[in-house]
């Protein structure tokens, strides 16, 4: 009789041992794709038999994502229902689950299924590779967007190349993104919405977390709704101005400093841009 996903799941975990990573994955209103998604990343990671820990967080949605995502959890096969009563923004679902991680990494992963799984376990076997902290993410280098959204990611992307020249990646929001725990703390997020990409890049820049990244290709959904929007774009951009130019990065990278937990790179490259 062939083992189902959620069987071969049980058998890689040991007895006592806890997950090695988890992943935060934002939900909303994603019914139509999300059992797809959290079959295939744990099959991507059961595969080479690594502990992995699924944070799935029903972001305040409105049909059957959060019951669909329970049923998971319920079966015990590493997967953790979180739930947001309100939708408040993208990063503020992301923000809800990593409260609930317990793995010494740390990811980010969208739950519409446009990045293999086992590309996301490749970008952590790269990151298990390197001797330092660092951040770990994807490049849509191979997009199956439509021509407007590609112009929309390009000038976005080059205008955030233009606000910190420093930070050398042409595709700010490519998800997953993985770093250490520790790394996550140090941050200390705040972004409630599409912003939280920017300022996961920002910050690991002014810590001196070094940023690699793979190219991956990027299909196009195959199921359910996109909720990227003219106003999502809309805060895209006036995030980048108004994150630039106001106090609060620069209180954060101030805290740093007085906390001593700033590298010798950031506290140049805060002295740099001030």
């Amino acid at each position: 009789m062939k083992q189902s996903a959620s069987d071969a799941w049980r058998a890689v975990g040991r007895p006592g041992s806890g997950p090695e990573i988890s992943l935060v994955m934002p939900c909303y209103n994603e019914e139509a794709i999300v059992a797809q998604t959290i079959r295939r990343t744990l099959h991507a990671f059961q595969v080479p038999g690594y502990r992995l820990e699924l944070v799935a967080v029903d972001n305040g949605s409105k049909d059957r994502t959060g019951e669909i995502i329970k049923e998971f959890d319920a079966a015990g096969v590493g997967v953790k229902h979180v739930r947001v009563e309100k939708n408040q923004g993208y990063g503020f679902g992301i923000l809800s689950g990593i409260p609930h991680c317990t793995a010494p990494w740390i990811g980010f992963i969208p739950a519409d299924s446009q990045v293999d799984a086992e590309d996301t376990v490749r970008l952590y076997e790269e990151a298990l590779a390197c001797e330092e902290a660092v951040l770990v993410k994807a490049r849509r280098r191979f997009r199956m967007d439509g021509f407007a959204r590609k112009v929309v990611s390009v000038t976005y992307n080059v205008l955030f190349r233009t606000l910190w020249p420093g930070i050398a990646s042409f595709d700010i929001n490519g998800l997953p993104k993985l770093m250490p725990r520790e790394v996550v703390r140090r941050m200390q997020l705040s972004s409630s919405d599409w912003f939280l990409d920017p300022e996961i890049m920002i910050k690991s820049y002014y810590l001196g977390v070094r940023c690699i990244e793979f190219n991956v290709f990027a299909r196009m959904r195959s199921r359910g709704l996109s909720h990227v929007s003219a106003a999502t774009c809309v805060n895209f951009f006036s995030g980048l101005i108004r994150y630039r130019f106001s106090n609060t990065l620069s209180a954060w990278r101030r805290s740093l400093v007085s906390s001593r937990e700033i590298t010798a790179h950031g506290a140049g490259a805060a002295g740099a841009d001030s």
